[in-house]
């Protein structure tokens, strides 16, 4: 082998190699003394001319991560650099930020063992009780369900389908025990939204949102005890039917365009209260919901709770029966029936112990909204996409065993075949 692609050879070496040892190593004098070694077997093995000015880079950075302060200064002034030619956040923007908590995506970005420790996890089991309900009032939802007749003729689910659902539990799967919830983990929600969606999508979705993007959610993080006490079991045992309001004609996930409105105002009782006015739309639930969430951006025109007039994004429960509450009208997405629609409500008046989290949840509604959407994200969407794929598998591989052409099943062609491996393996 010529010299230039012994060198090259040698260089692609050295850069491997020092990537394994930045990877490895726990400290910095571990990676010094490795990575100068490093640099010295090469220069000595390959001999590249002048290969001793490798070590400029390396005592450069030996140097600034090795004196004590010397690497702070360097990163201060390079963020500070950086930070001048940067937009300014806003309190909403900083709040989607800081919103929750780091998990197994932090791996991602660590060491190489960290993320080899992440992956040693055990895999999420199914405890007995979560597997029975499967087996159990799963199972006879779906005997009652005919997706047929719910798409196409009543639009809606079979009332034993409703009784059902609230009878067994389904809307509290993801309550704790103490509040008459059934305490299930992720991996079981997932799985009884991912068995139901096979059977029918309107179904599937009734039954996620209270689990993952209703208010009970946000009660059980947030909610003072009154709150809890008042609602968490009724929400569990099906007795109230929750929806929540973020989306509107003109917001959605741009929260900091909401023009959902709330003034903080005195009662003739001397209390205080919010009286509400908002326009929702594309809200699952809102149609037959008893109990809705909304966020609201809340202001203080009088003072009453302090100097500050705007409060910023808050969230509310109102009961559907209030005053001012427009519900029933129906949207028909994607003509999926599950119930979906518009709330609008007008002068809406609600004490302060409505707020979500009391006084004290007032103007932390979007950091409420990041840290719990979540659920909803990360379990119940995929779980419904999970199913649609594994319904689209066995759908398209069972037709193109019996539907022939040519004298032949259509899965014996190569290109239909190489469409349903696919479709599988993905």
């Amino acid at each position: 082998m010529s010299a230039l692609p012994l060198q090259l050879l040698g260089l692609l070496l050295l850069l491997v190699g020092q990537a394994w040892i930045a990877a490895q190593a726990r400290s910095f004098p571990v990676w010094a003394a490795a990575s100068g070694l490093g640099i010295a077997l090469w220069g000595v093995s390959f001999a590249p001319p002048l290969w001793w000015l490798a070590f400029l880079p390396w005592a450069a950075a030996a140097a600034v991560w090795g004196v004590p302060g010397l690497w702070g200064v360097v990163q201060r002034r390079a963020f500070a650099r950086a930070r001048r030619g940067m937009a300014p956040l806003s309190a909403t923007e900083r709040d989607a930020l800081e919103a929750g908590v780091a998990g197994w995506e932090r791996a991602l970005f660590s060491p190489v063992r960290d993320l080899r420790e992440q992956l040693r996890g055990a895999a999420a089991e199914l405890s007995g009780a979560e597997r029975a309900f499967l087996d159990g009032p799963v199972e006879r939802l779906c005997a009652l369900l005919d997706d047929w007749d719910i798409t196409s003729a009543s639009m809606d689910l079979p009332d034993a389908a409703w009784q059902l659902i609230r009878r067994e539990g389904f809307f509290g799967m993801t309550l704790p025990v103490e509040f008459g919830g059934l305490g299930f983990s992720a991996r079981a929600h997932s799985e009884v939204v991912m068995k139901i969606a096979s059977r029918s999508i309107a179904a599937a979705v009734t039954v996620m949102v209270p689990n993952s993007l209703g208010p009970g959610r946000l009660l059980l993080a947030y909610g003072t005890e009154e709150q809890k006490r008042r609602y968490l079991p009724a929400l569990a045992r099906g007795e109230e039917i929750p929806c929540f309001g973020l989306t509107g004609p003109q917001a959605g996930s741009d929260a900091a365009a909401l023009p959902d409105r709330g003034v903080v105002f005195r009662r003739d009782d001397g209390g205080l209260g919010v009286r509400l006015d908002w326009e929702k739309r594309y809200i699952t639930l809102a149609p037959v919901a008893t109990l809705l969430g909304l966020a609201v951006r809340l202001s203080d025109p009088d003072g009453l709770l302090g100097p500050r007039r705007d409060l910023g994004i808050t969230l509310v429960l109102v009961p559907a029966d209030t005053p001012g509450v427009e519900i029933g009208r129906r949207h028909l997405p994607l003509q999926v029936p599950f119930p979906n629609g518009p709330t609008v409500g007008r002068a809406v008046e609600v004490g302060m112990e409505q707020v979500i989290g009391g006084e004290d949840g007032i103007g932390r509604g979007w950091r409420m909204l990041m840290e719990c959407l979540g659920e909803g994200r990360a379990v119940s969407l995929p779980a419904l996409s999970t199913a649609a794929a594994k319904f689209a598998v066995r759908e398209t591989g069972a037709y193109a065993a019996i539907r022939r052409q040519f004298g032949l099943p259509i899965a014996r062609f190569e290109g239909v075949q190489e469409l349903l491996a696919a479709i599988g393996g993905n």
